[in-house]
C-alpha cells in the first residue's frame, strides 16, 4: 500500500487496508498492587498520552502535541440558567472510573489522566470506552462485559507487565460509533509501538479500528491497522515532520451512507510542529462485511488547502440519516482561535467530503472542499477552573511531612487546597449530522458573575448546503464552568449537550442542556452532581506536566428518541484517613492511589 500527498479539489490518495485478526470483548480481572514505583509510562510527557498544550512539554519531551495560542479572554458574559428539576432524565449509572483503569488487567496498567471519552449506543447495548478501558452495557444500564484493557481488546500485550517490565504499545484517545446503517459497531484508537519490549517509542504508529461482526458488540470484532506515521514508510506518504516520525493525534470518528471517516491532528512525534489535520475515507461496506476496505486520505496540511487544519471533526449520522446530494456527502467542522495571539476568532471552517460512493470502485474520485463560517466570537478560555473545597487525600498526602514519601514514594509538594484544574481550549468537539443540519460545539472563554473568566459552551446548528446558521450562541453560567461539550441529535431535530459543571460551588459535576435549531440551548440541568473535588496527579511536575488536565473530549449518541451522555465527573470522596487504610489509597474501591475521575453515563429522553 502507498498514500502520496494531495491538495484540495486534486484526487486523494489511496489504498487498500487489509483486514488484521479477530477479537472478542473479555472482561480482564482488576489486581495488582495499589501502587508501584513504576506508575506513569516515563515514554509521555503527561498522564494521558495527549498533552494537549505547548505548556506541558517538559525539559525531555518524548510527545510534543504542543499548538502554541494566545488567551485574550472575551467580554461575553455568563447569563445562563440552572434548571430546578431534570424530567427528561431517564435514568443513568456510574460507568469507568480511574480504579477501573488502573488496575485493570491484573493490575498491568498505568495511571491514566484523564479519561477522554468514547460513547456509542444502538441495537439496546451501550459501549463507553475510555483511556484505556472499555466497557459494555446493556440500555437498562446492567454491566455485561468490562472492565476490558484495551491492550488486550486489541491483542497486544499489557500496557506494562509488572512481573517481566515488559512494555506493550501505548494506547491513547478512544473514540466509537454505532452504525444504524450497517449495524455495525466501530471503536478507533492511536496506538505507538515501542522498540520491542522497552518503554521507548520506535516512531511507528497506526489508527487501531476494530468492526463488529454482528449488532451485538459483545461477540467478536474484526481488526484493521492504519499506519499514520506519514514518514514513507509502511507504505505512508513523507509529510517530512521533524525529528523523522509523525503522529496521527486525536483520532475521532464519522460515517455517511458509504464511508467511515477517521481524522487526525499530525504532529512531529519527536519534535516540535503540528502538520495539519489529516482526512482518512475509508469503505464503510467493506469494513462491516470484514474485507479489505479503499482508504482515500486527504491531507489538511497540503499549502493549496487555505483552512488552517486543526481538529477536524467529522459528523456521526443520527440513526442512519445520511446527507445523500452530490452522490453521498460527508461534513466536518473546525476552529481556528488558537491560531491567532488574540485567542479569538469569528470563524469556524466547514469541510465537505463528497461522491463518497465512489470509495468503493474509484476511491481516487472522492473529493474534498473547505469554506469558511462567520460565527459569534469565541475565545480559547483564559483561566483554569476553582473547585467547591471538600476532601482531596491524594493533594493532603503530598502536603503532609513524610507522608508522600512514605506511602507513595514522591516527595512532598504543597498545593492550594482544592486544586484548580484545566478546561478545554476552543478546538471543535463532537459534530452530529441530523435532521438536514449540522450541529457542533466547543469551549469558549466568558466572564463569570464575579468578573473572572471562566468556560463556557459555543453551540452551532448550520445548514451545510448554504452556510447559513440556524442557532448560534453561548451556553454558559455565571458561577461555574462548563466544559468539553458534546452534542448528540434525534433524526428529528432534537438534541442534547453533555458537559462537565465544575466551579466554586460545584464539585465536578455530569451535567447537560437542551439544544434545538429555533430556540438554541436551554437551561442548564444536572444529571449527577459530583460527590467531591478533583484530586489527581497531573499537574505535578515530577509526576505529569504542569497542566492539572480534566480530559480532553466528552461523548454522546443518539438512539432513536433517546440521547446517550457520557461526561466526566467525580462520584467519590474520602479522607486523608480512609485513602490510608488497608487496602491502601482504594477507599473502598472507587478510586486509585493516584486519581479519582469518574464518568456517569446518562440517558436522555427526547
Amino acid at each position: 500500500m502507498a498514500f502520496a500527498t494531495c491538495a484540495l479539489g486534486a484526487s486523494p490518495a489511496t489504498l487498500k487496508l487489509q483486514r488484521g485478526g479477530t477479537t472478542v470483548p473479555v472482561t480482564t480481572p482488576l489486581g495488582g498492587a495499589p501502587i508501584t514505583s513504576l506508575e506513569l509510562d516515563p515514554a509521555t510527557s503527561a498522564g494521558d498520552a495527549d498533552s494537549g498544550d505547548v505548556g506541558d512539554v517538559g525539559s525531555k519531551p518524548v510527545i510534543n502535541r504542543g499548538l502554541p495560542h494566545g488567551n485574550a479572554g472575551s467580554n461575553r458574559q455568563a447569563n445562563a440558567k440552572r434548571a430546578k428539576s431534570s424530567p427528561e432524565l431517564l435514568g443513568g449509572f456510574d460507568g469507568l472510573n480511574f480504579h477501573d483503569q488502573r488496575y485493570a488487567n491484573g493490575g498491568n496498567q498505568f495511571s491514566i489522566e484523564p479519561p477522554d471519552q468514547g460513547l456509542c449506543a444502538g441495537n439496546g447495548f451501550v459501549v463507553e470506552s475510555v483511556n484505556d478501558v472499555m466497557a459494555i452495557y446493556s440500555s437498562a444500564g446492567n454491566k455485561l462485559v468490562g472492565p476490558v484493557d484495551l491492550n488486550t481488546f486489541y491483542h497486544y500485550p499489557a500496557a506494562i507487565n509488572r512481573a517481566t517490565g515488559a512494555y506493550g504499545p501505548e494506547i491513547t484517545d478512544p473514540s466509537c460509533y454505532y452504525d444504524a446503517g450497517t449495524r455495525r459497531w466501530f471503536h478507533v484508537v492511536l496506538t505507538l509501538d515501542r522498540f520491542g519490549t522497552t518503554s521507548s517509542f520506535a516512531g511507528t504508529n497506526h489508527l487501531d479500528i476494530a468492526v463488529s461482526q454482528t449488532a451485538d458488540p459483545t461477540g467478536a470484532w474484526n481488526i484493521y491497522r492504519l499506519p499514520v506515521q506519514n514518514n514513507g514508510t509502511q507504505g505512508t506518504p513523507d509529510h517530512a515532520c521533524a525529528g523523522g516520525f509523525c503522529l496521527g493525534d486525536y483520532p475521532h470518528i464519522g460515517a455517511d451512507a458509504n464511508a467511515i471517516f477517521l481524522t487526525t491532528n499530525e504532529f512531529a512525534l519527536f519534535a516540535d510542529g503540528f502538520y495539519g489535520a489529516q482526512i482518512y475515507v475509508l469503505s464503510k461496506q467493506a469494513l462491516a462485511s470484514g474485507q479489505p476496505a479503499n482508504v482515500a486520505m486527504f491531507n489538511g496540511g497540503d499549502p493549496d488547502i487555505p483552512a488552517p487544519a486543526f481538529t477536524v471533526w467529522p459528523a456521526i449520522s443520527s440513526g442512519g440519516q445520511y446527507a445523500g446530494g452530490h452522490n453521498g456527502s460527508e461534513y466536518l467542522l473546525s476552529s481556528d482561535a488558537v491560531f491567532y495571539d488574540s485567542g479569538t476568532s469569528n470563524t469556524l471552517w466547514l469541510w465537505t467530503v463528497t461522491n463518497t460512493r465512489a470509495i468503493d470502485t474509484t476511491p481516487s474520485a472522492v473529493s474534498l472542499n473547505v469554506a469558511p463560517l462567520t460565527v459569534q466570537p469565541y475565545a480559547v478560555p483564559s483561566s483554569l477552573a476553582k473547585q467547591k473545597p471538600g476532601s482531596t487525600p491524594l493533594r493532603d498526602c503530598f502536603a503532609l511531612t513524610g507522608c508522600a514519601p512514605a506511602y507513595l514514594g514522591y516527595p512532598n509538594f504543597v498545593y492550594p487546597a482544592p486544586r484548580d484544574l484545566a478546561v478545554n481550549d476552543s478546538r471543535m468537539q463532537q459534530v452530529s449530522y441530523a435532521n438536514g443540519k449540522l450541529w457542533g460545539t466547543l469551549d469558549t472563554d466568558v466572564l463569570l458573575g464575579d468578573g473572572s473568566h471562566g468556560s463556557g459552551i459555543n453551540y452551532f446548528v448550520i445548514n451545510p448546503d448554504s452556510g447559513g446558521i440556524f442557532a448560534n450562541g453561548t451556553l454558559a453560567l455565571p458561577d461555574a464552568n462548563l466544559t468539553y461539550g458534546a452534542a448528540a441529535v434525534t433524526q428529528s431535530g432534537r438534541g442534547v449537550i453533555a458537559f462537565t459543571v465544575v466551579g466554586p460551588n460545584d464539585y465536578p459535576s455530569a451535567g447537560y442542556a437542551s439544544l434545538d435549531a429555533k430556540a438554541g440551548a436551554g437551561d442548564v440541568h444536572i444529571a449527577a452532581a459530583g460527590a467531591g473535588p478533583w484530586d489527581g496527579f497531573t499537574g505535578i511536575p515530577y509526576l505529569g506536566d504542569n497542566r492539572p488536565r480534566w480530559g480532553d473530549y466528552g461523548a454522546a449518541a443518539a438512539d432513536g428518541n433517546t440521547i446517550w451522555l457520557a461526561s466526566e465527573y467525580i462520584a467519590q470522596t474520602c479522607t486523608l484517613a480512609q485513602y490510608l487504610t488497608p487496602p491502601l489509597f482504594q477507599c473502598g474501591g472507587t478510586r486509585g492511589a493516584l486519581g479519582n475521575w469518574a464518568t456517569r453515563v446518562s440517558a436522555i429522553g427526547l
